[in-house]
């Protein structure tokens, strides 16, 4: 009988002491947004070796020679411009009877160009020689500020999310009182459209001197911030 009461008693007391206290609140959510322009473009340029109309082929070193020239002249500073890969290929993929000669081995290198105005691109084709140009794209793209623009996105969306419970409350004649939770759902940010290049059709119009201005269609990006929170209801 007495162990019995014991049991009970301690029961009792763990339901006690377990009971939650009841809490009013409100969860809510917070967005804000931002467009830039970007303001660091990096373009990816690949130059090839290739024979000429005489057949001789025209070293990858004369065409880095042209390239870093090139960016020299439009005011691309040294820490910008590097190299990314470097490769090659063979023109003549079919087997011969013959040793292939040195020339059919044609080398390609990569190169990594940081620009900030964007109109320098266009300026920078008109010093290359376009049959050496394999290839040419807008590899990456940012702002400058772009860190701290997330930054302050992620303040106003929770001052945002402060005054959505603010008249939600209201309506039905609450308070809000402090924030219980706050939790971030995104940070992250919308490219824009890249840079549109003819590539090789373009590098080919050049040669005969005829090369338009290569088609520029660069949106804003769009920076996004969204939050979670939940505040408690006085």
């Amino acid at each position: 009988m007495l162990t019995g009461v014991c049991l009970l008693a301690t029961g009792m007391s763990f339901a006690q002491t377990n009971k939650e206290e009841f809490i009013k609140k409100i969860e809510v959510y917070g967005r804000a947004e931002r467009e830039v322009t970007p303001d660091e473009i990096y373009f990816s340029i690949t130059l090839k070796e290739y024979l000429n109309d005489n057949k001789q082929k025209v070293e990858i070193d004369k065409l880095e020679r042209e390239l870093y020239n090139a960016v020299r002249k439009i005011g691309i500073r040294d820490e910008d411009f590097q190299i990314e890969n470097v490769f090659g290929y063979n023109q003549d993929w079919y087997p011969r009877d013959k040793k292939k000669d040195r020339e059919d081995f044609l080398a390609q290198k990569q190169y990594r160009i940081k620009f900030i105005e964007l109109d320098k691109i266009n300026r920078l084709f008109e010093y290359l020689d376009p049959k050496g140009i394999q290839q040419a794209n807008i590899s990456e793209y940012s702002h400058s500020q772009i860190e701290q623009y997330r930054r302050d996105l992620k303040i106003e969306a929770l001052r945002n999310a402060k005054e959505k419970a603010d008249y939600l409350l209201t309506g039905i004649g609450e308070n809000r009182g402090e924030v219980l939770e706050v939790q971030e759902i995104n940070n992250g940010y919308q490219p824009p459209i890249m840079y549109k290049a003819r590539n090789m059709a373009m590098m080919e119009s050049a040669d005969s001197g005829a090369m338009d201005s290569p088609s520029i269609d660069f949106q804003k990006i769009k920076i996004e911030s969204e939050v979670r929170a939940v505040f408690r209801i006085n």
